[in-house]
Parts: structure tokens; sequence; C-alpha cells
């Protein structure tokens, strides 16, 4: 074949292989109700903005956005690299990175150490029985206007602080019995998830939030992480 036959084929070939589209990876499937993939976050740039459900996203709230569990699914989500784990309300679509298993809010982020690395490797565990969203995608025009918060001063719930999600039961006790040097009122609640129990490691309640906001302020400043979790939420 002469040289200039030879340069048109590879020019050719570069063409079509440059038309050529790949389609990206799919997240990890979820089996019996636990799905272990990489969870990213996202935060500022979409903090204000509707979710999927209607919702203002509030990037300090623990929730998180998932390609296909229903919206309202509760999972927990444990970080592989250093156990701590985080419970959060599935609120959005995403992520929209091929591969990618969960997109969680700041806060819910933080909570697990994952802020500064960008992405992690997770283990997700469904909070009851695991229901899939249909195809169909829901519709962002025109969300209902979210209510107005309650008043900050007037007792509406109760209140705890969350400092660790823990596998462990040791670490969760050890945990309390430090901070209840401090904080009297610290308490280990257990949660079972699909593949074990978690240990979850507060303090409270509080009737108030500015109360749970004035312990959760003393709980940072002794450098551990806090979550004010209003539990009279559904």
């Amino acid at each position: 074949m002469r040289s200039g036959t030879r340069w048109r084929v590879a020019l050719w070939l570069l063409g079509a292989a440059g038309c050529t589209t790949f389609p990206a990876p799919a997240p990890p499937p979820i089996t019996n109700g636990v799905q272990v993939g990489v969870a990213s976050w996202y935060g500022p740039g979409f903090h204000g903005n509707h979710t999927a459900n209607g919702e203002i996203y509030d990037q300090y709230e623990l929730t998180a956005a998932h390609p296909s569990l229903a919206l309202g699914t509760r999972v927990m989500v444990t970080n592989l690299e250093n156990g701590r784990a985080v419970q959060v309300r599935i609120n959005d679509r995403g992520p929209f990175v091929g591969g990618r298993a969960i997109d969680l809010s700041y806060a819910a982020a933080h909570s697990i150490g994952m802020v500064g690395p960008g992405t992690v490797r997770v283990r997700i565990e469904v909070l009851g029985p695991a229901t899939l969203a249909a195809t169909a995608r829901v519709p962002a025009t025109a969300p209902s206007r979210p209510s107005p918060p309650a008043p900050r001063d007037v007792p509406s719930g109760s209140y705890t602080v969350e400092i660790a999600a823990l596998s462990d039961p040791d670490k969760a006790r050890h945990l309390r019995q430090v901070l209840a040097r401090r904080f009297p009122e610290a308490f280990v609640a257990q949660l079972a998830g699909t593949s074990g129990q978690y240990y979850r490691v507060r303090i409270g309640p509080y009737p108030l939030r500015t109360a749970a906001l004035e312990r959760a302020e003393r709980v940072v400043r002794l450098g551990y992480p806090a979550i004010i979790v209003d539990e009279s939420a559904p």
C-alpha cells in the first residue's frame, strides 16, 4: 500500500474513533438493601436550589441524592476507610457522574470525614424495605413553596446532637464516657441496619433547637463533629 493511501486510511480510522461514544458506567447494584460504591458530596453551588422532591436543598441537613432509591428513603452511609456512619434521607436525584452511588449533603459528608477527599468508598444500607423509584423523572417545575420554619425560641420538638455513628459498640461506649465528663446527658442509641447494628453517640434531648445549637457549638470547640437531629421529623 502506498504511503499516501496509508495516511488516508489512518485519518479515516482516527475520525471513526473520534465518533465512537461509550456509555457511562452504571452505579453498583443494590443487593438485599445494601450497596457498596463511591460517594461524593455537593454543597455551596446547590444550596437553596430545589431538590427532586420539591424541597429547598439545605447543605446543612442530613440528606442525599441517589439515582434510583425512592425519594424519602432513609439510608445509613458508612465510610469504609474510617468506619464512620451517618443516617440520611434521600430527597434528590444524582450523582450525575458515571459509576458513583450517592451524593451526600455537606453536613453528611463532614460527619463521616469525606469533605477533604471529595469521594470515598461507602456502604449504603437501606433502613426499611428498599423501594426503587419509577423510571420517569420527577418534574422540577412549579414546586410547592416550603412552609416557613417554626420559631426557634418556641418548643417545637425534641432535638439531640449526634457526634458519631459507629459499628463498634466498645468505641461508642468509650466516646460516650468521654463526652459524659462534660455532657452528663450523653447516651448511645442503637439502630439496626441491614448488615449489622449501629451505635449513635448523642447528647440531649433538648426541647429547643437553640439549646441543641449551643451544645453543638461546645462539642465542635472540643474537636468533635456535631449534627443537630430533629427527633420529631418523619
